[in-house]
């Protein structure tokens, strides 16, 4: 079975970054894509935009807390997930957010170096790199299973 889901958009606010408990990062954001299309009746343009929430872990909530902010355009590879809760009236909810597993951070490198400026990373970051060169974009790939805390999560593979 494929649960695989492929996004490229702007993140909409800047992004929530939290600590669990058990030092483990976890970023959330909120991305938007937008498709353009032609009304075939009226001959006039439209644009829909959807809005989809992303959870990114370990080294992937690292990447964003340091280049990520609004505005910031993305490429997110995921899965579906939806969780239920029941909320403060007792009421069953749900919601439906996309794991992360890979990102890469697009645009242009005068968007990066705002980005890098902000978080005060040296101008030679992997992130400064052109989206022209989108091989040398930095990028995580999320392990497969999920390495245990004790793993050091500053030894990240770039």
């Amino acid at each position: 079975m494929i649960n695989k889901v492929i996004l490229v958009g702007n993140v909409g606010i800047d992004p929530e970054v939290r600590t669990t408990e058990s030092g483990v990062k976890v970023a959330r954001l909120r991305l938007a894509t937008s498709e353009r299309y032609t009304d075939r009746q009226s001959g006039e343009k439209k644009e829909l935009t959807e809005w989809h929430t992303i959870t990114l872990w370990r080294g992937l909530a690292d990447i964003v807390d340091r280049y990520v902010h609004k505005g910031s355009q993305l490429y997110i590879e995921g899965r579906l997930r939806t969780r239920e809760w029941v909320d403060k009236d007792n009421v069953k909810r749900y919601t439906t957010e996309i794991l992360a597993d890979n990102m890469q951070l697009l645009g242009s490198r005068s968007d990066s170096q705002v980005a890098a400026t902000a978080a005060a990373a040296p101008t030679s970051a992997p992130a400064m790199q052109p989206a022209a060169q989108s091989a040398a974009q930095p990028s995580y790939q999320q392990p497969a299973a999920i390495p245990s805390v004790q793993d050091d999560p500053d030894d990240l593979p770039f």
